[in-house]
């Protein structure tokens, strides 16, 4: 039972984020927005930044902190959580959303209710995004094999220059320390373009939900909301930060996807402030462009969550040799 304890947790923090009341199908006439809420959307703002912040730096605090290096069981554990947040994110919040605008009454009933284009929308970004996951990790497996291929071609053909020779027969017969050389390669590609991707399928979905937020006029709905968006952006940044630890980018690129991680929903909320007054979310344009973006993002959570994630961390030999860390992953 207390297994299921962080499950509940999440579905409880899941359930208050759908905004969206009655749809009138009649733009609104909008006062200006109070002071009050106001006051709310800028604490959301700089709430939601510090948590993003402070979620996707944690996983790099594993070169001061031992508990947090990804050698450790504890970085296994945050990882699976953080994916498990991902994933729940992208079935549980998102694809009903999704699903909402685009069966909206306020939508012509043909074609939007005589076909899910929410569920469509979703396996859509999900292939293509097994489409990108398996092109990138290619290429790069290519121009790795290319490299190597290009060594043994020397080593056949003779090198004149000793020294050169030498290197070659290093390279191609190195001892088991080099043996591992190609998978360490493939593994920091694929940690790289999973990096890459995942965060893609994040700002989609940040930038719609910072835009409804900063559009919301309701403080009813607000508080809720920034409280489930700060719980969403320190588990997803968690799970974002432990890929950008394995991938080993350089500094300014880590850095980079960091601020672009951290500032995108406080952007949208931003952006949502200042188009508040003339924004009507029940307009047809609106919902068709929300809808079919977070259906999009859905499907791309859910396959980074399941496939590139979970999958990926629970059949690690760390993980498959330890009886303990797979109770602790799993549950």
């Amino acid at each position: 039972m207390a297994k299921l304890t962080p499950f509940l947790f999440v579905s409880l923090l899941l359930l208050p984020i759908p905004t969206r009341g009655d749809c009138t199908c009649d733009a609104d006439d909008k006062d200006s927005t109070s002071s009050r809420e106001i006051s709310l959307k800028l604490i959301a703002i700089f709430s939601i930044l510090a948590a993003g912040s402070a979620g996707v730096c944690l996983p790099s605090l594993g070169k001061w902190i031992p508990a947090l290096h990804p050698d450790k069981d504890l970085f296994f554990v945050l990882k699976a959580f953080a994916a498990g947040v991902i994933l729940s994110t992208g079935f549980v919040h998102i694809l009903p959303d999704a699903s909402e605008n685009l069966t909206s009454p306020c939508l012509p009933p043909s074609p939007w209710q005589d076909f899910p284009f929410a569920g469509f929308a979703a396996m859509v970004g999900a292939i293509a995004t097994l489409v990108v996951d398996t092109v990138a990790t290619g290429y790069f497996a290519r121009a790795h094999g290319q490299s190597e291929g290009h060594v043994a071609d020397a080593e056949k053909a003779g090198v004149d220059d000793v020294n050169r020779h030498v290197q070659v027969q290093v390279h191609v017969h190195a001892t088991h320390g080099h043996a591992h050389g190609p998978v360490t390669g493939t593994s920091l590609t694929r940690h790289r373009v999973v990096s890459q991707v995942l965060e893609l399928g994040i700002l989609v979905h940040s930038v719609i939900i910072g835009i409804s937020l900063g559009v919301s006029e309701s403080s009813s709905s607000i508080r809720p909301l920034v409280v489930a968006l700060c719980f969403h952006q320190f588990f997803e940044g968690i799970g974002l930060g432990g890929c950008l630890v394995q991938a080993r980018f350089k500094l300014r690129t880590t850095a980079t996807m960091v601020l672009f991680f951290s500032l995108t929903t406080p952007m949208g909320i931003a952006v949502g402030i200042g188009v508040s007054s003339g924004y009507d979310e029940n307009s047809p344009t609106a919902l068709v462009v929300e809808g079919v973006l977070n259906a999009c993002a859905a499907g791309i959570l859910v396959y980074m969550a399941l496939v590139d994630l979970l999958a990926a961390d629970f059949m690690d030999p760390r993980v498959q040799e330890n009886g303990r860390l797979q109770i602790m992953v799993n549950g």
